[in-house]
């Protein structure tokens, strides 16, 4: 597959980065950990987010969206890891258009789509049960009591899920995993502080009653479901961290530039020459990796899954290297809060984590390859 972009996806590219460097700095997220802001994004900026376009690029056109695809979306999050703007592109844009456009009934459409593609609704995903990714290993329980089910169970690392309007929780049934949409408000949430300030939330449901029509897509085969849709959000969050990484080596070259010792720049020495350098490859790298995902999901090719285990694994490395380099060669400044290097350090750490680490992405790709 060629790995260029589109013209019309060029244009979203240039579109997205003029849009998150004016309107979302980094220091609009340092604003909202630090008035420890109860919503974690701008709801204003979302609306605006939402205006463009960008929440419908994975919802066909027949339910209002523009069916762009994920190449069209992965411009969004890179540019948007750029500035680690805080908004519910991953939560909403992605996990909870893909489930509904491919899972969704038509009346369940009708009746979510509209206010996704408006950013008037907020949506989560509410899967993981531990301390690591384990997209199939569900106890939270949905028991049949005739006239809809039960839901008993918690999950934690939920993004999003403290102020979403709807739950979509992936629970065990008698023969498989079913997505349920659950009211927000229906469950006891506790929203936990990230060390990178991401919006995430421990939920509890007790004994909480749904119908019949909360079901997403069929019953006992919500793990295929679930499956497609983390494979668009691994290479989604891949292409969050690739803008991430390369915003960290732009920032960390530029201070190898303007920092002198013994009357020269710093960047005139060789070792760090040979570091920066290492940097640019990985980022490219990087890039080449996340766009052949993207790609591959977006023309449905079989080795889509594989593909995206190589660019999360991948993305999971270069912004751990670039996250670390960046405060290294920064020396002690490099070191303080005051600083926006260490931010994107820091997000490294939980994004790397986020829908599988580089054990389990090279795990699932060794799997998939037959080893």
């Amino acid at each position: 597959m060629p790995l260029i972009l589109s013209d019309e996806a060029r244009m979203v590219r240039e579109t997205a980065l003029d849009f998150f460097r004016e309107r979302s700095p980094i220091t609009a997220l340092r604003k909202l950990r630090d008035d420890n802001d109860p919503v974690g994004f701008s709801r204003d900026l979302w609306r605006q987010m939402a205006e463009l376009g960008w929440t419908g690029f994975l919802v066909d056109e027949d339910d209002g969206g523009s069916a762009f695809g994920m190449t069209g979306l992965a411009q969004v999050m890179e540019a948007s890891g750029r500035t680690l703007t805080a908004s519910p592109l991953l939560s909403t844009a992605l996990l909870g258009a893909s489930l509904l456009s491919h899972g969704g009934s038509d009346d369940q459409k009708a009746e979510y789509l509209p206010p996704l593609l408006a950013g008037e609704h907020i949506f989560a995903l509410a899967l993981e049960e531990g301390t690591r990714h384990a997209p199939n290993q569900i106890a939270l329980t949905a028991q049949s009591d005739g006239s809809g089910y039960r839901l008993n169970g918690q999950k934690t690392f939920v993004l999003d899920g403290h102020i979403a309007n709807t739950l979509i929780v992936a629970a065990r049934t008698a023969n498989g995993i079913t997505l349920f949409l659950v009211p927000g408000d229906a469950a006891t949430r506790k929203r936990l502080i990230m060390v990178d300030s991401r919006n995430a939330a421990s939920i509890r449901l007790d004994n909480v009653k749904v119908s019949p029509e909360a079901v997403l897509g069929p019953v006992d085969q919500g793990a295929a479901l679930l499956d497609l849709t983390l494979d668009r959000a691994r290479a989604a969050l891949a292409a969050e961290m690739l803008g991430s990484a390369n915003e960290a080596f732009d920032r960390t070259v530029q201070y190898l530039k303007d920092r002198k010792q013994f009357g020269v720049a710093i960047g005139s020495f060789q070792a760090l020459k040979h570091r920066a350098a290492q940097m640019f490859c990985e980022v490219e790298m990087t890039r080449s990796a996340v766009l052949a995902a993207v790609s591959a999901l977006d023309q449905n090719s079989n080795d889509a899954a594989a593909l995206v285990s190589l660019a999360k694994t991948k993305a999971n490395d270069t912004l751990l290297l670039c996250g670390n380099e960046g405060v290294q060669m920064h020396g002690g400044i490099g070191m303080t809060d005051e600083h926006e290097i260490g931010f994107f350090m820091k997000r490294s750490r939980v994004a790397q984590a986020t829908f599988g680490d580089t054990a389990f992405c090279r795990d699932r790709y060794a799997r998939l390859m037959g080893y």
